[in-house]
């Protein structure tokens, strides 16, 4: 059973969100299902800090051995920051995908679309 933690949100296409102590200040990863599935991973294509991105648009890539899947932005906001270091070692994707794997953070600009994200129940039902 993939780990699933109860103090994120989720996507439908296996992202996670956390919310930040900042407000509306947000960290975006993979979740444990997704990086089981893609087995491991080789290569992460991450979008350019600063970048404006919109709910469900394509903001990258993981390749692993078994497939390249896209990474989509769970809510609309600025892109603040990326996990540079996964450029050199994507291996935290796999190892540690609530941790050393996060992606992004970023600003959200419409506070509702956080609450329309998944709960851990309601993800656990997804995922299965």
């Amino acid at each position: 059973m993939s780990e699933i933690r109860e103090n994120l949100r989720y996507t439908t296409d296996h992202e996670w969100a956390e919310k930040l102590s900042q407000p509306k200040k947000v960290k975006v990863g993979i979740t444990d299902f997704a990086q089981n599935s893609l087995g491991d991973v080789t290569f992460v294509e991450l979008p350019e800090a600063g970048k404006s991105v919109k709910k469900g648009e394509v903001i990258g890539s993981v390749e692993s051995v078994k497939a390249v899947s896209d990474i989509f932005a769970p809510l609309t906001g600025k892109i603040l920051s990326v996990n540079e270091a996964l450029n050199d070692d994507p291996s935290p994707l796999n190892t540690a995908p609530f941790e050393g794997g996060w992606l992004i953070e970023m600003e959200i600009e419409n506070e509702e679309e956080w609450n329309q994200l998944l709960s851990a129940q309601a993800y656990e039902q997804h995922a299965q």
